[in-house]
């Protein structure tokens, strides 16, 4: 029986970039891009929904699921753990989705090892001073964490040219089209096993370009 797997799409940038709210849209307009639902073990906020929002879990099983392998990454941020499950993200890749991985620079790292046919994308604002204005505008931060997070934001971009595609969300309409082009470039032609056998099956262009 052929197998395929699904299209692995790594999305980073800085805090501000629009990250979770393009990836958002990606998933509203194709049934066919989800997301993993992340690990952490920091408090739920108000209305958050164990299983849906995060998977809450104790800082003493995160460190046991990283001593066995459960995560293919994971960090730390303000004294809280946070991680992509290897279970869920194998279980969504082997329903053929294309699975979208919001993730820092550090997590973008350690996903090439695990999966090294992974398409990495850096998203951008348009300036220096337009992520300063929305991470100011988010009001869910104080000062001391804007600071922190805009010298995290200089330090990611240093890791900008290892990426494969870069978008600048400038307008958010604008840069889910950009998302789309990519993944409509790339969904005819990643390699995502078994294309050999329908190739020899005579079944090639009808499986591999069914999307």
């Amino acid at each position: 029986m052929m197998r395929r797997r699904g299209l692995l799409i790594v999305l980073s940038g800085p805090a501000g970039s629009g990250k979770s709210t393009l990836a958002d849209q990606l998933m509203a307009e194709d049934p066919d891009i989800v997301r993993t639902v992340t690990a952490t073990t920091r408090k739920p906020r108000p209305g958050e929904v164990d299983g849906k929002d995060y998977f809450f879990i104790t800082e003493d099983e995160f460190k046991k699921g990283i001593a066995k392998g459960d995560f293919v990454e994971h960090n730390e941020f303000n004294g809280n753990y946070y991680g992509t499950l290897r279970s869920e993200l194998e279980k969504l890749l082997q329903q053929d989705k294309i699975v979208v991985l919001v993730i820092d620079v550090n997590g973008s790292m350690q996903i090439r090892k695990s999966y090294p046919n992974a398409v990495h994308i850096f998203l951008l604002p348009p300036t220096p001073k337009d992520l300063r204005q929305r991470l100011c505008g988010r009001g869910t931060e104080c000062v001391s964490d804007i600071e922190k997070r805009l010298n995290i934001a200089k330090a990611e971009i240093d890791y900008l040219e290892t990426y494969n595609f870069i978008v600048i969300n400038d307008d958010q309409s604008d840069s889910v089209k950009d998302l789309q082009a990519i993944l409509k470039i790339l969904r005819p032609h990643y390699i995502r096993g078994g294309e050999t056998e329908a190739w020899e099956q005579d079944s090639y262009q009808g499986w591999h370009r069914k999307k």
